[in-house]
């Protein structure tokens, strides 16, 4: 049976999908999202570091660097119309040694490519203005209840298991027996981007979680953080940074562990050994801190591979957004736009951008506490539940 008469359905409900079905319903498209979890963002969206990038170090000439660039200048006008809270701090990598000042001088050249505003500073630091931190759930309802007044529909606990094509449409069969049908559809399923794409017929690539741990500490006294403190990235990565969140609270992390497991999203006990020495080399009042959380994120990645937007191999209409690692949040609202003209060239129409949109936004049960600690409570109840039912 057919329950829908979407034009686009999307399937994964982080910030990359609802800003898609955000994109695609202000152009007058009627979206479908169908999320897996009992709500919005309880994946990667929701356990990252909030940090809004500028991409200022992002490397001219990818697709990740434009869409990062182009996100920056739809973001403002967006987000104060959606009362999304952000802290324009900015961000500030200081170098150790003649090595790190040449790495921190070729990372200024790289913003001045960009057009991105950054300052060298008499000490060799650099001073990137325009970095923010936000709520990232905040940011992800925002854009949800956008994508609503704007007439898409957002089912959650509704899990795709299988996709298949009649008649120059799309279905998507759900876990319970509902089928929904539309004319194109986009795969935004995060970690499970690729078992997704396995159903529309494509193997598209591997997409494996890169487990990030954050340690959340309250400040001690007259030590309120001010601004992001960027590490200096080696060959190694681009290491631990320290940010402060909107609620004044200091973040710490995060580590960048491959896994295998989509479903691991425990703190490991070693978390603390790899972060601490690094962020108080950064930030030497950690020390006098006191530790009130920890939370880890899966950030999809890609082997080999990162930022996969493509048009299905298999089926005309399938759009793939796989491997968006973490600077996702940053580059969601460009990314919905580009998918939206991806859909135009396959012959979906377009109408003109909505205007403003009279918002009631959704906001996250209160229950589960901050941001970070939203998604840590999720997946550790979901690994509970897990082990009982191995038990038994």
């Amino acid at each position: 049976m057919i329950d829908s008469d979407a034009q686009v359905i999307v399937i994964g409900g982080g910030v990359v999908g609802c800003a898609v079905a955000y994109a695609l319903a202000r152009r007058g498209v009627a979206a479908l999202l169908l999320e897996a979890e009992r709500d919005l963002g309880l994946g990667a969206s929701g356990a990252n570091s909030g940090i809004l990038h500028t991409g200022f170090d992002s490397h001219p000439g990818e697709l990740e660097t434009a869409l990062i660039l182009r996100a920056a200048r739809l973001r403002g006008v967006l987000l104060a119309q959606l009362d999304v809270s952000v802290w324009r701090c900015g961000a500030r990598l200081r170098p150790r040694g003649p090595d790190e000042r040449g790495a921190v001088a070729r990372l200024a050249e790289n913003a001045r490519f960009n057009g991105v505003e950054a300052h060298l500073e008499g000490d060799g630091a650099l001073r990137v203005p325009g970095e923010s931190v936000t709520d990232p759930v905040a940011f992800v309802q925002a854009l949800a209840s956008a994508a609503r007044a704007a007439g898409a529909e957002i089912r959650c606990n509704a899990r795709v298991q299988a996709i298949s094509g009649e008649r120059g449409l799309l279905a998507a069969e759900l876990a319970g027996g509902a089928r929904v049908q539309a004319r194109a559809l986009v795969n935004c399923a995060g970690l499970f981007a690729d078992e997704v794409a396995l159903m529309a017929g494509d193997e598209l690539l591997s997409v494996y979680p890169r487990k990030g741990e954050f340690l959340v500490f309250e400040p001690p006294p007259g030590a309120a953080l001010e601004e992001i403190l960027l590490p200096v990235p080696s060959a190694l990565g681009k290491g631990v940074l320290v940010f402060p969140t909107l609620e004044g609270q200091i973040v710490a992390g995060p580590t960048a562990r491959e896994r295998d497991d989509k479903r691991d999203w425990s703190v490991e006990a070693d978390a603390a050994d790899l972060i601490m020495a690094k962020a108080l080399l950064a930030y030497p009042p950690l020390q006098d801190a006191e530790q009130v959380g920890a939370y880890a994120g899966l950030r999809p990645a890609g082997r080999g591979t990162n930022y996969v937007i493509e048009h299905s191999r298999a089926r005309r209409g399938v759009v793939h957004v796989a491997a968006i690692r973490s600077t996702g949040l940053s580059a969601s609202l460009a990314i919905g736009e580009h998918v939206a003209a991806m859909l135009a060239e396959t012959g979906l129409s377009l109408g003109p951008p909505a205007g403003a949109l009279a918002l009631s936004v959704q906001q996250p049960a209160s229950g589960d506490g901050p941001w970070w600690r939203r998604a840590a409570r999720h997946h550790a109840r979901e690994a509970d539940k897990g082990a009982l039912g191995g038990a038994a």
